[in-house]
């Protein structure tokens, strides 16, 4: 593949998205009673998007993140790996794109995230998975709040039956999920606030899912209603003591940062540029 920059990745972007502005209006609005989203398929050409899989690191060169509340492979540390990653990620960053999905999601202002705090690539292989939770209601210093969560996914041939999908729960852990298949070059925007509870199923593939992932910000909240949180994770509706002991976990979290705004040290999950 001839190496592609992040404005000529933009434009295509920004083509696809702008083409399908009204279907995918549409769609969020139907579904922003709890939880906005909208999916968008064959975001790229499919040569392109194969290619981008190829060179996605390897495990190895990645960050594991393993607990109760997570198992998946980060990386954020962009200039460590092929740059035409780094320039698919700050693709989605360009202030059309932005701007343009800030409509489609009524958002207004939208605010990319150069230091990609909690973005950049991730990957879940057999068994890996993460909890329902939500996100981390700002951004790392605490000044802007979530509003916006860009999933892209680059890995062929990725069966809905393998699992590594979204996971929407719009009614709470009692109720159903909406799965959202992280079909290979899938675009998933979703709303994130208080209410935006999500999670990814569990893979049961002997094989890895990838993905590139951005967050918008802005300096005004999705609902007049959202307050401040940590990342707060629950465990899975048959896990009921996960679910205790995460619900804790929070609670301790919360009250951590009523003391030290920032927490108590550095996120590690940034671009240190």
């Amino acid at each position: 593949m001839e190496f592609i920059n992040r404005i000529e990745f933009a434009e295509i972007i920004y083509k696809k998205v702008s083409d399908n502005k009204v279907l995918l209006s549409k769609q969020f609005e139907e579904s922003n009673k709890v939880i906005g989203y909208f999916f968008l398929d064959d975001l790229l050409p499919q040569e392109i998007a194969i290619e981008l899989n190829k060179v996605f690191p390897e495990q190895s060169q990645m960050v594991l993140k393993k607990s109760i509340k997570e198992d998946k492979y980060i990386a954020v540390q962009m200039n460590l790996y092929n740059p035409v990653l780094e320039e698919i990620i700050y693709a989605f960053q360009d202030r059309r794109i932005v701007e343009l999905i800030g409509e489609i999601c009524q958002i207004k202002d939208p605010i990319p995230d150069e230091f990609l705090y909690a973005g950049g690539l991730s990957m879940m292989g057999n068994k890996q998975f993460l909890n329902p939770h939500l996100d981390n209601s700002h951004d790392k210093d605490r000044e802007r709040w979530r509003v916006l969560n860009l999933l892209y996914y680059v890995t062929p041939n990725w069966k809905e039956e393998y699992g590594g999908n979204l996971e929407l729960w719009p009614d709470g852990l009692k109720n159903n999920q909406i799965t959202i298949h992280s079909k290979f070059n899938r675009l998933i925007v979703m709303a994130t606030h208080n209410k935006s509870l999500h999670s990814v199923s569990p893979v049961v593939y002997e094989g890895f899912r990838c993905c590139i992932s951005n967050y918008y910000f802005s300096k005004n909240p999705v609902l007049a209603t959202d307050k401040f949180h940590v990342t707060s994770f629950r465990g899975r509706p048959e896990h009921k003591f996960t679910d205790i002991v995460l619900k804790m976990d929070t609670f301790l979290r919360m009250n951590i940062r009523k003391i030290f705004k920032k927490g108590i040290k550095e996120n590690p999950h940034i671009y240190k540029k």
